[in-house]
């Protein structure tokens, strides 16, 4: 009976911070619930902790860092743990534990501080995609994150996605993002250039689809021996897009970030008269507070100016041969009809896009078939042999123009390189219109096929037009890119010094370019 008095007490002060488990097989013990013990302060005097939920804390051993089961939270099954696996441990104060707990808690918490700066870091990723791709900020929260942790669960199992909670990628969040990296682009490019000698600026006006006049500045500065390029800023324009404003708005950037006018050595203009007034141009106003600066007209500018001014026999094809492509393309109905007649017919297009005086051309038989049921009043002008033949030599040198114009772009481009593309251009011009005079046109593609195709000459009509064309297109040329003036020359060929050149260099910097210059040894 002492016994059985003993056992009982015992059992009662194991389990007197939850309910006791029933070991009776009677149904109605069965019925009871699982039993969830609770953590108490007690056990830590036995190395242990807890982890996981405070509904069903696990035991966690400060020594070996082992987790052990709900139903291991008894006196006894903890200290057999302590006793059997750490004896050397049994007879250390609580003060011991206590700084076990503490390694613990600091170690646990840089590791959740490292989970987190991994989520920041992965938020500002993502949030860079989004930006570069021009996908709207709600995509993030409403398609990229959920389809990340659909991937995680699929792919690696539930427990992975637990660190996939800590991203944040609400629509606030990327935008705020997005500001702020632009805003750190924006610092790094304002030191780059802080850092370099000099540097010059390019400068464009422009109206967006909201009629908003907006002011784009591009800088080109030194870096590591390198010349970079970039977009300095866009910003809108108050009111009228006047020198005023316009110089207003580029020298409040210039002065709010501290950089330096007296390093602008160069500004270059689309040639507008608010960028070139003699006395109140934008020009002379930059010139004013950046006394080493010069000024140069946009060469794409230029090369767009030359190749305005064409023959009227050709400015009239062109006109028309825009309205068939309008007339098409007006109506989704009819642009829909016609794509349909292209695969009838087995044509290698559908759609009059993309170099669009040469499609129309290439699809000339097809736009000619389609006007039979429309009333266009200009569907005569696919059966007109020479309209055709200037459409195809329009085609050509619109080609030309498209790859010189190309040829322009590019951080790489220089001036003399500039000048080298467009004095080769004007050159070709002069043969192309020699080959034309011996009735060969090689040099055009497409009117060249055409005439084989027909079996037939150009009429002189046409002759005379595209000889007219070329001439005044090369007169342009030179008229908007002269010769580049001597005294530069020694830039690109320091090996051929003319005596121009050295007029505008210090003695120091003659006496350094002549020694170059005869430097052998070097040139080879």
């Amino acid at each position: 009976m002492d016994r059985w008095l003993a056992t009982g007490q015992l059992k009662r002060s194991e389990s007197s911070i939850t309910d006791t488990e029933s070991t009776s097989d009677h149904p109605v013990a069965k019925q009871k619930r699982k039993v969830r013990r609770k953590y108490s302060d007690e056990y830590l005097g036995l190395g242990f902790h807890w982890t996981g939920s405070e509904a069903e804390p696990l035991p966690l051993c400060l020594v070996c860092l082992e987790t052990l089961s709900n139903e291991a939270l008894k006196l006894c099954k903890l200290r057999r743990h302590l006793e059997t696996k750490h004896g050397e441990y049994v007879t250390k104060p609580l003060q011991f534990f206590e700084n076990k707990l503490k390694e613990y808690q600091s170690k646990e918490g840089r590791a959740m501080g490292n989970d987190n700066a991994i989520a920041v870091e992965t938020s500002y990723l993502l949030s860079e995609l989004i930006a570069k791709t021009g996908k709207p900020h709600t995509d993030g929260e409403t398609f990229l994150l959920p389809g990340t942790k659909i991937i995680v669960e699929k792919m690696l199992g539930e427990k992975a996605l637990q660190p996939i909670k800590l991203i944040s990628l609400s629509d606030n969040t990327v935008k705020r993002i997005i500001d702020d990296m632009a805003d750190n682009v924006l610092d790094q490019l304002i030191q780059d250039v802080k850092a370099s000698r000099f540097y010059a600026i390019q400068l464009d006006e422009s109206t967006d689809i909201a009629n908003v006049a907006n002011l784009l500045a591009y800088i080109r500065y030194e870096k590591n021996a390198e010349i970079k390029e970039d977009v300095l800023f866009c910003r809108p324009l108050p009111t009228h897009s006047t020198a005023e404003e316009i110089f207003d708005v580029l020298n409040t950037f210039i002065l709010s970030n501290g950089i330096e006018w007296s390093k602008c050595v160069g500004l270059s203009t689309d040639g507008a008269r608010a960028m070139l007034g003699q006395h109140s141009g934008v020009v002379s106003r930059v010139k004013a507070v950046a006394p080493l600066a010069s000024s140069v007209h946009c060469s794409i500018h230029r090369e767009a100016l030359a190749a305005k001014k064409r023959p009227l026999e050709l400015k009239t094809v062109l006109d028309q041969a825009v309205k068939a492509v309008n007339f098409i393309k007006s109506r989704p109905l009819q642009s829909r009809l016609f794509g349909v007649l292209c695969g009838e017919m087995g044509s290698d297009h559908k759609q009059l896009l993309g170099k669009v005086l040469t499609r129309l051309f290439e699809l000339r038989d097809e736009v000619r078939l389609f006007f039979l049921n429309s009333k266009f009043e200009l569907a005569h002008c696919f059966n007109d042999f020479e309209w055709l033949a200037k459409l195809a030599y329009l085609a050509d040198i619109f080609s030309h123009l498209n790859s010189l114009n190309l040829a322009l772009q590019g951080s790489a481009v220089s001036v003399f390189k500039v000048q080298h593309k467009v004095e080769a251009t004007i050159r070709k011009l002069a043969q192309w219109k020699k080959r034309v005079d011996q009735g060969n046109y090689d040099s055009f593609e497409n009117m060249s096929d055409f005439l084989t195709k027909e079996e037939t000459w150009l009429p002189n009509t046409v002759t005379n037009a595209v000889k007219e064309h070329l001439e005044g297109f090369k007169t342009q040329l030179r008229e908007y890119f002269p010769a580049l003036d001597a005294q530069c020359s020694w830039i690109e060929n320091p090996f051929e010094v003319q005596d121009e050149a050295l007029a505008v260099l210090s003695a120091k910097e003659q006496d350094g370019l002549l020694d170059l210059s005869c430097d052998t040894s070097l040139k080879l």
